[in-house]
């Protein structure tokens, strides 16, 4: 089954995988992709709705991470959260400008909230702000729709085109009502109906793996670590015991753990693992090395 998608643009912003994860959580399935990823593939993607990430980045320096105005005419809502919303402003004719000390926000702000249907049942007025740079000229279209003590543009919106930035991160858990925004965002504008669980990918993954692996057997790195562990049990419960795991154990986990990821992985999920002790061979090239970055490379 093809579930409704949600798209997060990642400008290199710290809370990427948060938005990512607040979108699931509304049972709407989200993946993220770089800003530089082709329009047309964007297209291609059918998304119902596009989510901007913030960004350590000013949006007027020549060199700071842009995204083709295009993707502004393909007819899908856009919410730009932090940088988002100034890159939106940005390549939109706004203009964003360095704030001055005063005009500086981080952490706990209250804000004055005007109608829109981001906002819609928000009755508290603490938002959590991070930002150096601000808009002072709206993009053509544009309004305004909610404000603090220094910044004049904290929300906006152009209706017609279903385009919303917020200056805040509603995302994180300090931003009160911030999860309405986003719910606000993916079921007043984008108009998802929430076809999406983690049970239902689950699911879908497993028939996935099905149909593409049939009666083949299969080798899985195992590290014990949440990539490789969850790739193992998926495919597991596709496919059984065709399924074998190698874990290699460098001698440089925490104490018991390399017992426990055998002890989890054969006993609870009945896996076929090999367990490889490496230790010896791992400290011996890692004897007299203090450099951390050095480590780094012999461990990989």
């Amino acid at each position: 089954m093809k579930h409704e998608l949600v798209l997060v643009v990642d400008f290199g912003g710290q809370y990427n995988q948060l938005i990512a994860r607040r979108v699931r959580e509304n049972n709407v399935y989200c993946e993220i992709i770089p800003y530089t990823t082709d329009i047309e593939k964007i297209k291609s993607m059918n998304p119902k709705g596009i989510i901007f990430t913030g960004g350590p980045n000013s949006a007027y320096l020549e060199d700071s991470p842009k995204i083709a105005k295009e993707i502004f005419e393909i007819g899908v809502p856009i919410l730009g959260i932090c940088y988002g919303i100034q890159v939106m402003s940005h390549i939109l004719g706004g203009n964003v400008r360095k704030g001055t000390n005063a005009e500086k926000e981080y952490g706990k702000t209250e804000i004055t909230y005007k109608e829109s249907a981001i906002f819609e049942g928000i009755s508290t007025n603490i938002v959590w702000m991070s930002h150096t740079d601000l808009i002072d000229k709206l993009p053509e279209g544009f309004k305004s729709i909610a404000h603090t003590k220094d910044c004049p543009v904290a929300a906006m919106e152009n209706t017609e085109k279903k385009l919303y930035g917020v200056q805040f991160h509603p995302e994180v858990e300090h931003c009160q009502d911030g999860d309405k925004v986003l719910r606000n965002f993916l079921y007043n504008v984008c108009g998802v109906s929430g076809d999406w669980t983690t049970d239902s990918f689950i699911a879908d993954k497993i028939k996935e793996l099905k149909e593409i692996i049939g009666d083949k057997k299969v080798l899985c790195a195992l590290s014990g670590g949440v990539d490789s562990s969850v790739a193992a049990v998926l495919v597991h419960k596709a496919i059984g015991d065709n399924l074998t795991c190698v874990f290699v154990d460098h001698g440089l986990l925490r104490k018991n753990e390399g017992n426990d990821v055998e002890r989890i992985f054969r006993d609870k999920f009945d896996m076929n693992l090999i367990r490889v002790n490496c230790e010896d061979r791992f400290l011996g090239k890692l004897k007299g090395v203090t450099e951390p970055e050095a480590k780094r490379k012999i461990i990989g």
